[in-house]
């Protein structure tokens, strides 16, 4: 047991260099690579190279034209990279998110209210002349009216939340409220994923009630689990590690782009 722990940390160790960890991430892309195509897309010299490649002799081997690629171990060393990258990326959004001041589910609550109405109040206005003459003429009975204002509110508010989450992170709900939707790892979202955080309030009871299940206060609803955002609070007070990126989304001039 004690030589199976020695190679452990022998292999670690290997795998620990940034070029290293390139070298195989490239080979496992292209396949097959001569060593001066790796040094020109590592731009590093030929003695460093030559250093990391010995090194990396469990992983890779040589073909008949002199190129390397990946042997069977070097395959799952790959694997185990991009497994603990992404573990990395995780761990990274865990302790972002946690320093940000998530908004509690009444303000969310009472923002949502704030845009249901407005919506509910121009759905009226619009449809209703038109709903009101149906029923004169028996063509609807009341509780489809009230059905097709609701549908009609639903279909509304996705579009009205959607453009201006899009555009700025806030409805007049969340600007009343002082709160905005952020992506989980801090930056501005697109019209992507206001789109689909935003067709959970067509089916809410039910977004609510999966949202509650995952047991994670970054979400309240299950669709912004789906969609990789949150709310934050604008107004409460923040960390220091946090402030940054709240004074970017208070300025809709110093936006930051969303990373592919």
């Amino acid at each position: 047991m004690a030589s199976d722990q020695e190679n452990v940390s022998k292999i670690l160790s290997v795998l620990s260099h940034k070029i290293r960890r390139e070298i195989l991430i490239i080979l496992n892309k292209k396949g097959e690579t001569s060593f001066t195509e790796l040094m020109k897309e590592l731009k590093v010299d030929t003695g460093k190279l030559s250093f990391h490649i010995r090194s990396l002799s469990i992983f890779i081997e040589q073909t008949e034209s002199g190129k390397y690629k990946l042997n069977r171990a070097g395959e799952d060393a790959v694997r185990v990279i991009m497994d603990v990258e992404s573990w990395a990326e995780l761990a990274s959004l865990d302790r972002k998110t946690t320093q940000l001041p998530l908004a509690s589910l009444k303000r969310r609550a009472v923002a949502f209210l704030i845009d249901f109405g407005i919506m509910l109040v121009l759905a009226v206005f619009i449809l209703l002349p038109t709903l009101i003459s149906a029923e004169i003429n028996f063509i609807f009975s009341p509780i489809i009216i009230t059905l097709n204002m609701l549908f009609a509110t639903g279909a509304i508010l996705w579009v009205y939340s959607t453009v201006l989450e899009g555009f700025s992170g806030q409805t007049v709900g969340k600007r009343v409220l002082g709160t905005t939707v952020i992506r989980i790892d801090g930056r501005k979202i697109d019209y992507e994923h206001a789109a689909v955080r935003n067709f959970g309030k067509v089916l809410l009871p039910f977004d609510f009630a999966f949202g509650y299940t995952l047991n994670d206060p970054r979400y309240i609803r299950y669709f912004d689990k789906f969609a990789g955002t949150t709310v934050i609070e604008l107004r409460k007070r923040t960390p220091p590690e946090a402030s940054e990126e709240l004074e970017d989304l208070e300025a809709p001039q110093k936006t930051v782009e969303p990373s592919s």
